[in-house]
């Protein structure tokens, strides 16, 4: 059951930390606090440690906690938990940047041809619709990964408690 808390608090602190570090001190309190992890005191001390030590405070606050509570396993857990919803923000933007770059391409590929073939109203009307329907089927996969996105963010904060 410690693993669980462990995962779904640190979890929580890394979907809602935006701001950096420090933006997301108040929210490390709340988990720990709420949890009954660390006291205040032990908060502030570990605070200022995670501060002087190398690497992210939440990535070494997220790791402090978890040895403490269940040793390596938790240690572990923790500091997974904590980066899980960075890196997965990263890996969307990696796997919806080709796709973007290949639109642009696309789009630039017609553009270019209309102006470099022959041109008669007709033929550019439909380049130029062409090029409509790609930049707009475009937009739609964009918005459609942001629609996704925030009711993933929405559905998390609704069963974390946050909304």
């Amino acid at each position: 059951m410690i693993y669980l808390k462990l995962f779904l608090g640190f979890l929580k602190v890394g979907c809602f930390s935006f701001g950096g570090a420090y933006a997301a001190i108040p929210l490390i309190r709340d988990v720990v606090r709420g949890y009954g992890w660390m006291t205040e005191d032990q908060l502030a001390y570990m605070i200022a440690v995670s501060e002087s030590t190398p690497g992210p405070i939440m990535v070494n606050l997220a790791t402090f906690t978890g040895a403490t509570q269940a040793g390596l396993a938790g240690a572990a857990l923790a500091t997974f938990a904590v980066v899980l919803p960075a890196f997965l923000v990263i890996l969307l933007l990696w796997g919806v940047s080709p796709l973007i770059q290949y639109g642009v391409c696309a789009l630039l590929y017609k553009f270019a041809a209309a102006l470099v073939q022959p041109v008669s109203d007709k033929r550019l009307v439909g380049c130029l619709g062409v090029m409509g329907e790609g930049g707009s089927l475009l937009l739609k996969i964009l918005y459609t990964t942001e629609i996704l996105c925030m009711i993933t963010i929405a559905v998390l904060a609704a069963s974390f408690g946050g909304g």
